[in-house]
């Protein structure tokens, strides 16, 4: 009897759970159908649980001109989920003992970055931790928009990257996700394997079962079954996205959604298989020094939980995959419709199948101490990232906002006088602290603002910045020229019209979606401008006009500048220095030197007065002496000194000090005063501290200089 009992307990239970299973199907298949109709370009949806294939829907059009219906057949292109394969087969070369992935790239690819002197590690690549740029926003930057451009491949890729001369930062130091580093990968399979990616990746699928799974080989060669994407672009009027080229490795993968069950079962079943290949495969990179994103994989955690998961987009298809690592789940979304999201029904998919989690946040200690016992910290400010990033904490309309760049904009919702939370997560806590903001998160991460010193642009420094910009990697230019109100813009080589700066400092601008950083040379002159757009950073432009110190300062009746005059038979130099109206025409002019050559190279407005820097032949000890001059504010000479030896030195600009000020420029030595043509010179940076009335405190000999 109790044995019936218990069969009949038994066979409820299984019923129970079958009803609640089924249930739970019917709400997935709800959420499915819900997003697009039966004539709308179309979704797959396949769910893997304990290495058993669970769920495989499909709905909607793969072709709309001949309203061809999704099915197990159809092969849509993945996108960046195919960088799993791309690193799967670099790390199955590396168990073969074939490549080693502290390799250097150089070491199969040596036309790559000749002048970068770290190493570019393999593993750098496989984690987007190498500091390549991505060729999509290189392309962008040379206003060429990388999917109309017919037949782009690997090998115009690696064309673009030979160009670079430099890295976006040094290997190891940042993440910043590059779809070109997986376009290498490819080409170091190719120059290990012998053969060519799109035939070697081939074979490999076929060996894991995938084989109705492969990268594009010819743009307009034809894939069976392949579904074309599509997206209305606002106006609800479906429009198809041309696929015209046909680069690999980073994406363009075509494939089918039980290709990609297969596999789901093989890493699940991994384990139990004992297959090594596929369970370093869900690890970090041994040595890596970022352990969220793997083997062409993201090890972060999804919807708070642990995972493994990688998502991809490109024009109208776009694809999700997420591991669910503990629950031994997962979930696969493939789509050719533009207009969904397959991340979203990921997520709500994941909702049905997993159960609540009910634990609060494990935030990092920092942010139950307390926060600022002296009183309330400054808010509003400047704060760079770990990375060097600037972020802008603002009032606008009576409100606080967090903003980088152009667009992002999230409004900061107050807790505590120092506390706030993002508007759209309140998990998310930002805590203002006297010199630093910091970011909590309930996963424990801690990301800390440190907030800048760097001074606000002067009228001065707008003046240096005029001029134009050149890079040869990216055969273009631009310029940046000041108007009559004193407003920055910039026009470029390879776009018509201008754009508006805004200058949030003297070393840091935006043009729209251009981030530009000032770089200086130890004179303080404008050199160079990194000028990154999203994942293509800090690419440098050398300033090729106007590379000179400040002559000039902006006073509010007008200006004051110093110029260098020569004689009429070229035989001496003088410096004149001029009072102006804010037109230009002269209001007073005074004139300085002696009998040889006298050069003015800046000037520097000080409270009394102004200071003139440049060099002599007039006076001194040598040849060419730094050269001070202190005026009133009339431009009444008040004292003059000369600072140097035997050689040349020369005087280029000053600073203000607590004891006077700080006078930089040049030093040169030489092996000897008489032999000039066998002697050997060089010159180096000099830094002379005087005081107020230019006697000579210390000076100090810094590098040489070209």
């Amino acid at each position: 009897m109790k044995k019936r009992i218990a069969l009949a307990a038994l066979f409820i239970s299984v019923i129970s759970a079958s009803l609640f299973a089924q249930n739970k199907i019917q709400i997935i298949d709800s959420i499915v159908n819900s997003k697009i109709e039966d004539n709308d370009p179309g979704l797959m949806i396949g769910i893997v649980k304990d290495g058993t294939i669970i769920y495989e829907k499909y709905r909607g059009l793969a072709y709309l001109p001949y309203q061809m219906k999704m099915d197990q057949k159809t092969k849509s292109n993945i996108a960046s989920i195919a960088k799993q394969y791309t690193a799967l087969m670099i790390l199955d070369l590396a168990l073969k003992d074939q490549v080693n992935l502290e390799d250097d790239i150089r070491t199969y690819l040596p036309t790559l970055y000749k002048k970068v002197e770290e190493k570019i590690k393999i593993r750098h690549v496989l984690n987007h931790t190498s500091g390549i740029r991505d060729y999509v926003e290189l392309m962008s930057l040379q206003n060429k928009v990388w999917w109309k451009q017919v037949g782009l491949k690997n090998d115009d890729i690696i064309d673009l990257l030979e160009k670079q001369e430099d890295l976006a930062f040094k290997p190891g130091s940042q993440y910043t996700y590059s779809n070109s580093g997986y376009n290498i990968l490819a080409e170091i399979i190719e120059r290990v394997s012998g053969q060519k990616f799109t035939d070697y990746s081939k074979q490999f699928f076929r060996d894991l079962g995938m084989k109705e799974t492969l990268f594009i080989e010819r743009y307009a060669g034809v894939i069976p079954y392949r579904a074309e994407p599509y997206a209305d672009w606002g106006d609800g009027v479906w429009l198809q996205t041309p696929t015209v080229t046909k680069t690999a490795g980073e994406g363009f993968l075509y494939t089918t959604l039980k290709d990609q069950l297969i596999f789901e079962q093989a890493i699940q079943n991994a384990n139990q298989d004992n297959n090594i290949l596929l369970i370093k495969s869900q690890q970090s990179i041994l040595n890596s020094e970022i352990k969220t994103y793997g083997f062409g994989l993201k090890l972060d955690n999804f919807l708070d939980r642990k995972a493994v998961h990688h998502s991809g987009g490109t024009g109208g298809y776009n694809s999700q995959m997420v591991r669910f690592l503990d629950e031994k789940l997962t979930i696969f979304a493939m789509s050719n419709n533009g207009n969904i999201s397959t991340n979203v029904i990921t997520q709500e998919i994941a909702h049905v199948l997993l159960p609540e989690i009910k634990q609060k946040g494990q935030y990092n200690s920092r942010l139950f101490e307390t926060i600022n016992s002296t009183g309330k910290a400054q808010i509003i400010g400047q704060y760079h990232s770990k990375s060097g990033y600037l972020t802008r904490i603002v009032k606008e309309e009576g409100k606080t906002y967090f903003r980088q760049g152009q667009n992002l904009r999230i409004e900061l919702i107050p807790e505590a006088k120092n506390k706030f939370h993002l508007d759209y997560d309140s998990k998310s806590k930002l805590v203002f602290y006297d010199r630093e903001m910091a970011l909590f998160e309930p996963s424990g991460e801690i990301f800390i603002y440190k907030r800048s010193s760097t001074p606000p642009a002067s009228y001065a420094d707008l003046e240096a910045l005029v001029g134009s910009y050149e890079s040869s990697e990216l055969d273009m230019s631009f310029e940046l020229r000041l108007t009559a109100e004193n407003k920055l813009l910039v026009s470029s080589s390879n776009r018509k019209g201008e754009l508006d700066v805004e200058v949030f400092n003297r070393n840091e601008l935006l043009a729209s979606n251009f981030i530009m950083k000032v770089q200086r040379d130890q004179f303080d002159r404008v050199t160079d401008i990194l000028l990154s757009l999203g994942r293509a950073k800090n690419n440098r432009f050398k300033k090729k006009t106007n590379l000179k110190f400040q002559p000039k300062i902006k006073t509010e009746d007008g200006s004051i500048q110093v110029t260098t005059i020569g004689s009429r038979n070229g035989d001496a130099s003088d410096i004149l220095l001029t009072k102006n109206y804010p037109s230009g025409n002269e209001i007073w002019s005074t004139q300085f030197g002696g009998n040889s050559y006298d050069k003015a190279s800046s000037i520097l407005a000080t409270e009394d007065g102004y200071l003139i820097i440049g060099s002599t032949s007039s006076y001194g000890n040598g040849n060419y002496d730094m050269f001070v001059i202190k005026t009133d504010k009339k431009g009444k000479k008040l004292w003059q000194n000369t600072y140097g030896n035997f050689y040349n030195e020369y005087g280029y600009l000053a600073e203000k000090t607590n004891s006077g000020y700080l006078i930089k420029g040049t030093i040169q030595n030489c092996t000897s005063n008489t032999d000039v043509f066998n002697r050997t010179c060089t010159t180096s940076v000099w830094f002379v501290s005087i005081d107020e009335n230019g006697k000579e405190l210390s000076h100090k000999i810094l590098e040489e200089v070209n």
